[in-house]
C-alpha cells in the first residue's frame, strides 16, 4: 500500500502541501480532485520522490520514498507515473520508444524488450502503430503510448497527472477508457483528473484537495451527492 502521513512540502516562501496524510490499499483507485495549485500534482511527485518534501513520511510497501537508505530508481520500477506531456523520443518508433525502459533500466535482451512492448502497445490499443513514429499519432494515441511505456516496467502502483488536459475534447475518451480497463484489471491507480464524470464512475474514493490539504475524501456518492465542506460544494458547482 502507499501510506501518506502528514507530508509538508514548499516552494521557496509557497507551502504547497500542508500536512497531507492518506492511504491507499492494493487494488484501489483513487482520484485527485480539485482546484489548480491545490497541491494534487506536486503530491503525486512527492510519492514517486520526484519532489523531496520537508515533513512527514511517504512510504510504498513499507519502504520510506524519502530516506536516504532507499533505493530511488529501484522503488520507482514499483511506480509508474504518466504525465500530461507524453515526451517521447521522436527520433525513435513507437515500439522503440516502449522497448526503452525495460532495456535500461531492467536489462531485458533485446527480444525480451520487445515481447513486453508489443504486448503493452496491444493492451492499450496500438498494436497497429508498432512502427510508426510519435509524430504520426494523435495526441489520444501518444498518451496511450506513454501510458503503454509506464506499463512496460510491470509496476505494481500508476500514478496519472491530468493526462486528458493537454487533449482535444474528442480525444480525450479514449484515454480514460484505457484507464477504465486498468482499473477493472486490479490496478492500483492514483489519478489527479480534472474529468468529474471519469472520477465519479472509475473512482472508490475521491480525494478533494484545498489549498494544500485534503479538505474532504469519501467514496464518490458522498463526495458528488452529499458534500460537507463548501469549498468541495463551491468547487464541484463550477467543475460539473
Amino acid at each position: 500500500m502507499i501510506q501518506i502521513e502528514d507530508v509538508h512540502k514548499h516552494f521557496g516562501p509557497l507551502h504547497v502541501l500542508k500536512g497531507v496524510s492518506l492511504s491507499v490499499e492494493k487494488g484501489e483507485v483513487l482520484s485527485m480532485i480539485g482546484g489548480s495549485g491545490s497541491g494534487k500534482s506536486t503530491m503525486l511527485m512527492c510519492i514517486n520522490g520526484l519532489e523531496a518534501i520537508e515533513k512527514g513520511r511517504i512510504s510504498v510497501d513499507g519502504v520510506e520514498v524519502h530516506a536516504k537508505s532507499t533505493d530511488i530508481n529501484r522503488l520507482r520500477r514499483k511506480i509508474g507515473i504518466v504525465f500530461q506531456q507524453w515526451n517521447a523520443f521522436p527520433h525513435l518508433t513507437v515500439l522503440e520508444n516502449v522497448m526503452l525502459a525495460p532495456r535500461k533500466v531492467l536489462r531485458k535482451s533485446r527480444h525480451e524488450a520487445e515481447e513486453i512492448a508489443i504486448e503493452q502497445l496491444r493492451h492499450v490499443g496500438l498494436g497497429e502503430k508498432l512502427k510508426s513514429f510519435p509524430s504520426r499519432l494523435s495526441g489520444g494515441q501518444q498518451q496511450r503510448m506513454a501510458i503503454a511505456r509506464a506499463l512496460a516496467m510491470s509496476p505494481d502502483y500508476m500514478l496519472f497527472d491530468e493526462v486528458t488536459s493537454a487533449l482535444d475534447p474528442q480525444l480525450v475518451g479514449e484515454v480514460l477508457d484505457t484507464l477504465r480497463m486498468l482499473s477493472h484489471e486490479g490496478m492500483t491507480m492514483i489519478v489527479v483528473t480534472h474529468e468529474m464524470r471519469f472520477a465519479r464512475e472509475v473512482s472508490d474514493r475521491v480525494a478533494f484537495f484545498c489549498k494544500g490539504q485534503i479538505h474532504e475524501l469519501g467514496t464518490p456518492d458522498q463526495i458528488f451527492e452529499s458534500p460537507e465542506r463548501p469549498e468541495t460544494i463551491d468547487f464541484l458547482r463550477s467543475a460539473i
